[in-house]
């Protein structure tokens, strides 16, 4: 028998899900870009990321969504690409999502679109 021990953490809510989803479709048509384009910067600018690296061979497509190369090196005359990871917010927990809406309520509030109250707001995180 094989056990895992992992920090028992607690998943987002589907509630934070789509009102994140709707802000970024909201941002999406506002800056004339798809939801798929600025979801992709959002996780860049406000989401969970981690770096690896790989023989420089190996396509990362088919091991990772969302990533973007950001340097090359050499180890034992191997050329290894390094990558930036992100996590998709399907695997956030709820504080990872927090700071993914906060970072989504910014973009809106410095494009002028509508979000709700900061009560609102923290309601929808104790769900």
């Amino acid at each position: 028998k094989i056990f895992e021990i992992k920090e028992l953490k607690k998943h987002r809510t589907l509630s934070q899900n789509s009102y994140v989803w709707k802000l970024i479709n909201e941002i999406a048509n506002k800056v004339n870009k798809s939801k798929d384009e600025v979801y992709l910067e959002m996780l860049k600018s406000y989401g969970q990321s981690e770096v690896v690296s790989m023989k420089s061979n190996i396509n990362p497509n088919g091991y990772f969504k969302y990533f973007e190369e950001i340097g090359t090196g050499y180890v034992n005359g191997n050329e290894f690409t390094h990558y930036r990871i992100f996590k998709g917010s399907s695997e956030y927990d709820t504080l990872e999502m927090k700071y993914l809406i906060d970072g989504v309520i910014q973009e809106c509030e410095n494009l002028d679109i509508p979000t709700l109250t900061k009560e609102q707001i923290e309601q929808m995180r104790l769900v």
